[in-house]
């Protein structure tokens, strides 16, 4: 199991905790696609950062790698959000 990922606020780095899990897991692209249901290709997209990422799509791969997402209050000043876009 993957060390916790402290923070993930970007669409690239929820996709580098993703592939951190999946490597972690020892699965390729293509068998955690098929666990969750999706297209290789998406969870491609998905662990680059792709922007536009369905929820629906990051919850079904969280699932198929038996994590959990979680909402708590930001950490660090709020001239943080300005870092995401």
């Amino acid at each position: 199991m993957p060390p916790a990922i402290e923070k993930a606020r970007t669409p690239k780095q929820i996709g580098s905790a993703l592939r951190a899990a999946r490597r972690a897991k020892g699965l390729t692209q293509t068998q955690l696609a098929s666990r969750a249901g999706l297209r290789q290709e998406l969870v491609s997209k998905i662990e680059l950062g792709s922007p536009g990422t369905s929820i629906s799509a990051i919850c079904a791969l969280l699932a198929a790698l038996d994590l959990e997402f979680a909402v708590r209050p930001r950490s660090g000043s709020a001239a943080d959000i300005e870092d995401i876009f």
